[in-house]
């Protein structure tokens, strides 16, 4: 038994709680989450060490019967998803703070950031702790209502409904997964995820089948598995940069984690191998694909975590030791890259006012510590060598090869694909809103207005031109007239879905922050070095995974410690 197992559930549960208290003190209410989040940090560093060296680590909440107990496990691969996340939700609570989304600010409510991001980082570690499928649903649900107040902060439409569409997709997988702990519960009479590893091999082999094609649906949809992936590029986007990033970096590998986790404790030598396998391909394929054909960084980030999703389950379809090695390996990479590449998006369109591609340029001249931001992650998402991207893809193309089958060797080609085609994606956006010139941005945007009849921006003959004046406090463009507190504040919370807002116009009228907050800069550039150290540390990375790997098709570790701890 090991005390500190539950800390990185309870550390949040009480810092939201003494946040929530806290909510006319933001000044304390800042310092307080950055310390609980620096200590869940340091536990879940403590718990990796001791997992790797002596085991996996568990504890048992409450003296309750051993069919009803709640157990917590932290083994290698629990407790290296722990730590990853801690990292990464440390980095972007720190990159909310300087964007200023923390502030009690008059006119924007949104004091309750803290103590709904203190709950969502428990939901994500008592998901990966969880021993107990039920405990696992608690879990979802915890994400479920803290993403939605997460993803609806400032109130806007587009946030509303986004939150919407995603409020009803997992109340639609959270029914589904209601379902599937009924059914698993009447056919063993558990629901201890040890105790069902015995169990389910005792049940005829439809009943077996029935109860892994239920829980791999619903973790699908968590996970944006293609078909159930549909989703996700329409509520992530609209959502401030620190949320999409925590989002697209945690979120959806949470599902992963549960599917990796079922697989290879409860369902060893599945029948349901091709069925994952050509999900992957799909995945990867229709992910990717939807990526190629998007005019919007944001949107166009979201396709390629679709996509890359594809990557992931292909390792775990492979049920083998090298697959489940590689997708440790590249879940950890993903996580690391998508965080990173959200928050440097954020600092794009806070500097820009924009993540459409029609509507910004030259930042790779008026920006360049941005513009090198961008470049590295981007790259290691393309999988360049000799980046960590690249290295956990030859992991899953030799598992894939290992595998030999016809099936197989097709996701080996189709991830060569997937990541040239991620290559030409990320290049792409490059080269218009990075290399071309902001006069070129400009004309190109008002062709495209003169091309529906209306200019949307006033021609720029000269860059000393300016296509805007001011008079008290508004600026007026050929779009209209703004409130230059208004553009000030969307930039802040990243919000950039009013058509008659020329972002731009700032920029032209002399207004532009020349400088990104340090605040805001700092993190995101602490996670681009993080996704570039993964290459220097590769190699005991990749052992580590092993390790975990080993332990995972052997059960054996988790079994004797879980059952050896419970009560009589």
């Amino acid at each position: 038994m090991n005390s500190l197992v539950p800390l990185p559930v309870l550390l949040p549960i009480l810092g939201a709680g003494a946040s929530l208290a806290l909510l006319h003190h933001p000044r304390i209410q800042r310092w307080l989450s950055l310390a609980v989040l620096a200590s869940v940090v340091v536990v879940a560093a403590v718990l990796l060490v001791q997992a790797d060296r002596h085991g996996p680590q568990t504890v048992w909440i409450g003296a309750w019967p051993e069919t009803l107990g709640i157990v917590l496990v932290a083994d290698r691969l629990a407790a290296l998803m722990l730590l990853v996340s801690a990292i990464v939700t440390l980095a972007v609570l720190a990159y909310s703070v300087g964007q200023g989304m923390t502030e009690d600010e008059e006119g924007a409510p949104i004091s309750v950031y803290h103590p709904t991001f203190l709950v969502l980082v428990a939901g994500v570690a008592n998901a990966f702790l969880a021993g107990d499928l039920f405990n696992l649903f608690v879990s979802f649900e915890m994400l479920l209502f803290a993403s939605y107040v997460l993803l609806t902060l400032g109130g806007t439409a587009a946030r509303v409904r986004a939150g919407t569409i995603y409020v009803l997709v997992n109340l639609l997988s959270s029914t589904l997964f209601l379902i599937s702990l009924a059914v698993t519960y009447a056919a063993t009479g558990t629901l201890t995820l040890a105790h069902l590893a015995q169990r389910l091999a005792e049940l005829p082999d439809h009943v077996s089948l029935m109860i892994q094609l239920l829980l791999l649906t619903t973790f699908a949809i968590k996970a944006a598995v293609f078909p159930l992936s549909l989703w996700l590029p329409d509520s992530y986007p609209t959502a401030p940069a620190p949320v999409t990033a925590v989002f697209a970096g945690l979120l959806t590998k949470v599902g992963v984690y549960a599917i990796l986790r079922v697989q290879t404790l409860l369902f060893p030598g599945s029948p349901l191998t091709d069925l994952l396998l050509w999900a992957a391909l799909l995945t990867m394929l229709i992910g990717i694909l939807g990526a190629v054909a998007q005019s919007d960084i944001k949107r166009m980030l979201s396709f390629t975590l679709v996509s890359h999703i594809g990557y992931l389950i292909l390792g775990i379809a492979l049920d083998s030791r090298t697959g489940t090695a590689g997708t440790t390996f590249y879940v950890v990479h993903h996580i690391t890259i998508q965080t990173a590449l959200f928050l440097v998006l954020g600092l794009v369109e806070r500097r820009a006012g924009s993540t459409a591609l029609m509507r910004i340029g030259g930042l790779a001249r008026i920006a360049p510590v941005l513009a090198v931001l961008f470049f590295v992650p981007a790259m290691n998402l393309a999988g360049i060598p000799p980046f960590s991207g690249f290295i956990g893809k030859v992991g899953l193309f030799q598992a894939a090869q290992l595998d030999g089958s016809p099936l197989a060797w097709t996701l080996v080609a189709a991830g060569a694909a997937t990541s040239l085609l991620t290559l030409y994606a990320v290049a792409k956006t490059w080269a218009v809103a990075f290399w071309r010139s902001p006069r070129e941005a400009h004309e190109a945007l008002e062709a495209i207005g003169d091309s529906v009849g209306e200019a949307a921006v006033e021609p720029v003959p000269g860059h000393d031109t300016r296509p805007v004046h001011q008079h008290r406090g508004h600026v007026h463009t050929a779009a209209g007239t703004v409130s230059r507190r208004d553009i000030e504040e969307a930039r802040r919370l990243g919000d950039d879905n009013e058509p008659d807002r020329d972002f731009y116009a700032l920029i032209q009228a002399g207004e532009d922050n020349r400088h990104s907050p340090l605040g805001m800069l700092l993190p995101a550039g602490a996670l681009v070095a993080a996704s570039v150290l993964l290459s220097v540390i590769a190699g005991p990375l990749y052992a580590l995974g092993d390790r975990a790997a080993v332990d995972l098709h052997e059960r054996t570790p988790y079994l004797s410690s879980v059952l050896t701890e419970e009560h009589p």
